[in-house]
């Protein structure tokens, strides 16, 4: 037994030794395999550990680094392809050459903002939505990784589930898309993106891998993620950190964006787009502190040996000592770099504030804000106001610089309103068009009030009384201020206030203003002439217009009252598609002759709006190509239409079948011949027109509302009183009957009527040339000769076939 206890002694001590280095190997094999693996690793149980949910564990970051930096998607994750419209914006907005790709941040920031005031709305009827501690805190957080590249904006928002983030992330409304990308081609800024809701794409700008983590309350945490590269995946997060409620984006940065993990470049940002968000933003930035330390044992001794202790030194190191006798230990400070969260906008909400404290440049900046709107125009105006009485509230209203392409389109189909109403500085909704009417919806701002109901819904708050009365003084603060514009634009004033304005000193800005807003929103005031009859005659104030004395400046009615001679009790005007059109009517002549103003109306929308500005200042509006105009009393007119009496009976006859009404005399002629009128209250050759042209237009009401058409004819006219005389002479004369037509039909189309038979009225005109050229009327065409031109046909026929035979094959097919 003696001889087996030594070598079994050895064997059981190899095995020993040999175990550990096997655990090692398959240690090790496992971490070699795990690097293979493109599945996430789950969380840890220790990931909780760190604070403020925006870092991990760092075995997982390190396995999850590895898997991003080869740029491929999760191969556990649910693949979906983009909609068509998001890949060509994603397209237009990755290879986009535009230098300002600092948007990305405002608009990650304003979609937190957004989503943290929806969670805080539903708040306010269900408490428990916001949960304890941290989630209950809405915030805004921004987070750097320099080693790693990754820029990360989180907020404690409503979140999203897998549905929303494969609705708002992988689709977008089609018109909302169209109008960026039209927009884009023809302003080319790239600023604009907010404004159709498609900002959140503007990541790919200054990344080439995003992802978007998010939790809703009432699903899992999942992560988006995409490559910008046509495909996006979506997979439940069980890696990262657990949210509790909200999203974080994650931009995983291009090389030539590294400048966006500079920390004084992220508050700049911040500062410059985000100052107003009503929600902190905090980043988490470094700071470098003075610590104590201890100092080392062979610095102490150094210093001692280096110089012998003098009697005072001695001292001094005695009062170190403690109380008990023990020397206290030396120290030195030494530069320590600390993280923690700062707040980047502490600025209070501006519509808080007293107006005389709120700088111009801080209103600009605010409505950028509000706007989403980073041109570096100013906005045109701005009203700052609280009113107090029965409700309470505080307002910012403001006039944009520029009206939206899209401003008009659907007008009285879509509810959309640029103004946010806030209760108790709680955000409730932009969605309330009860508050401005529909012609001031191009007015953006806001509405603070603290007499409105918080937990009630927006179905109710909507007939919430007190609304009404927010309404109607915002419209008269509304009104007010664009009147404002008008009355601070030097050109808008008399030339004996535009030498005050000169002498004070008046800023070059405020000139031509109120000229750029009506070009812009003068169709606005029309449509609130229209639809609101409580502040229509504030409204008539406001309307702008050339006429035949305002050298192609645009005039005002108080000014067109002021210059009215003495004795006019009407106020002229005319309508049609231009004003160069207008400016050769015939229905102007007599007018300027006798230096009458006439205002030209050349909008659409001007017919329409004249039917309910009947008067303004107690002078009547008088259409000059209606019945009714009166030029003064003239003691010659009462023998001109005795004189003429035959010819007017004979010609209203003949044009029974055109259904004329009457044949009068004119006052309003001096050049032409005849022009046709219409009834004063019917519709004109303008407004017949623009029906017309209706694609749902009713023929029978156009032939109702068409009204009688006049006749009117110049007495002093040399082709009037020959018609006379030949009517007199023969009346049955059929030269005079045709040319009576062609003079009507003549008139009927330079007065702007459409001819119900053109082609009648061009045999007309070819008849009446063939006279003046002394052709007999019986000529007829010259006959072809049929046979012949039968028979060159075929001949070129044939020869052409003959040429297709003489060609190869080969070359007829490259030919073809």
């Amino acid at each position: 037994m003696r001889k087996w206890t030594v070598p079994s002694a050895l064997l059981l001590l190899c095995i020993i030794f040999l175990l550990p280095d096997q655990g090692r190997k398959l240690h090790a094999s496992a971490v070699g395999d795990s690097d293979e693996l493109v599945d996430p690793p789950k969380v840890e149980e220790n990931l909780g550990a760190i604070p403020h949910g925006l870092s991990t564990d760092s075995d997982v970051a390190k396995r999850e680094s590895e898997s991003i930096s080869k740029r491929s998607l999760r191969s556990n994750a649910e693949k979906f392809e983009f909609q068509a419209e998001v890949s060509r914006l994603m397209d237009i907005i990755i290879n986009s050459l535009y230098s300002n790709k600092d948007i990305f941040l405002r608009e990650l920031i304003s979609n937190a903002s957004d989503a943290l005031d929806k969670i805080r709305f539903l708040s306010l009827t269900d408490k428990e939505i916001l949960g304890e501690g941290d989630n209950a805190k809405l915030e805004i957080q921004i987070k750097l990784d320099k080693a790693k590249k990754i820029l990360s904006i989180r907020d404690k928002g409503i979140g999203m589930t897998k549905e929303d983030l494969i609705k708002n992330l992988g689709t977008i409304a089609k018109s909302g898309t169209s109008a960026f990308v039209e927009k884009m081609q023809t302003s080319g800024d790239l600023n604009l993106i907010g404004q159709f809701g498609v900002g959140f794409y503007s990541v790919y700008l200054v990344a080439d891998y995003v992802e978007v983590i998010s939790k809703h309350n009432d699903d899992k945490q999942y992560v988006w993620e995409s490559k910008a590269d046509g495909a996006f995946a979506i997979s439940e997060d069980s890696w990262n950190e657990p949210l509790g409620r909200g999203t974080e984006v994650k931009l995983h940065l291009r090389e030539e964006a590294g400048e966006y993990l500079d920390e004084s470049k992220l508050k700049d940002l911040v500062k410059r787009y985000s100052e107003f968000i009503n929600f902190p933003i905090h980043l988490w930035a470094s700071k470098e502190v003075d610590v104590e330390v201890p100092a080392e044992d062979d610095e102490s001794s150094d210093e001692e040996d280096s110089s012998e202790s003098s009697p005072s030194e001695e001292g001094e190191d005695d009062s170190e000592k403690s109380d008990d006798g023990e020397k206290k230990p030396k120290t030195k400070t030494v530069k320590e770099t600390t993280y923690e969260w700062e707040l980047l906008n502490d600025v209070k909400a501006i519509w808080l504030r007293n107006p005389r404290e709120v700088t111009d440049e801080e209103y600009t900046k605010f409505y950028h804000s509000l706007a989403k709107d980073f041109s570096e125009e100013k906005p045109m105006a701005w009203s700052h106001f609280t009113a107090e009485g029965d409700v309470e509230f505080k307002a910012v209203l403001f006039v944009p610089p520029k009206a939206p392409s899209d401003l008009y389109e659907g007008y009285y189909n879509t509810k959309k309103s640029n103004l946010k109403l806030y209760v108790r500085r709680v955000f409730i909704s932009d969605e309330f068009d009860e508050l401005l009417p529909k012609y001031l919806n191009f007015l953006k701002g806001l509405v603070d009030s603290d007499t409105l109901p918080l937990n009630v819904s927006r179905e109710m708050l909507q007939q919430h009384n007190s609304l009404k009365t927010i309404k109607k003084k915002l419209i008269r603060k509304a009104l007010d201020m664009i009147r404002k514009i008008a009355e601070e634009d030097p050109d808008e004033s008399t030339d004996r206030d535009n030498k005050d304005v000169e002498k004070s000193g008046e800023e070059d800005e405020k000139k031509g203003q109120y000229t750029k807003f009506w070009n812009e929103f003068g169709k606005s005031i029309k449509l609130g002439i229209i639809e609101d009859s409580t502040n229509r005659n504030r409204l008539a104030k406001l309307l702008r217009f050339e006429t035949t004395k305002s050298d192609g400046k645009l005039t005002s009615l108080d000014q067109y009252i002021s210059r009215m001679k003495s004795g006019q009790k009407d106020i002229f005007y005319i309508t049609g598609s231009s004003k160069e059109q207008l400016e050769k009517s015939p229905f102007l002549e007599r007018l300027k002759k006798k230096n009458y103003e006439v205002i030209f109306f050349t909008d659409p929308v001007d017919e329409y709006l004249m039917q309910y500005l009947m008067d303004y200042e107690d002078k009547k509006f008088q259409n000059v190509s209606k019945e009714g105009l009166k030029l003064g009393k003239d003691s010659k007119d009462k023998d001109l239409k005795e004189s003429f009496k035959d010819l007017t009976k004979w010609w209203k006859t003949a044009l029974a079948k055109d259904n004329v009404d009457d044949v009068k005399v004119s006052n309003r002629l001096d050049n032409t011949p005849c022009v046709v009128v219409t009834a004063k209250y019917g519709w004109s050759a303008n407004m017949e027109r623009i029906m017309q042209s209706q694609t749902l237009s009713d023929a029978k009401q156009q032939a109702y509302m068409r009204g009688k058409r006049v006749l009117e004819i110049n007495p002093r006219h040399p082709i009037i009183k020959e018609l006379r005389e030949r009517v007199v002479t023969n009346p049955e004369d059929e030269n005079v009957k045709q040319t009576a037509q062609l003079m009507y039909q003549t008139a009927l189309m330079e007065s702007g009527f459409l001819l119900n038979d053109p082609k009648d009225f061009a045999s007309r005109i070819y008849d009446s040339v063939k006279t003046s050229l002394n052709i007999s009327p019986d000529a007829t065409v010259e006959e072809e000769d049929l046979e012949e031109a039968e028979v060159e046909t075929e001949t070129e026929t044939k020869e052409e076939a003959k040429v297709e035979e003489d060609i190869p094959a080969s070359e007829l097919k490259d030919e073809l």
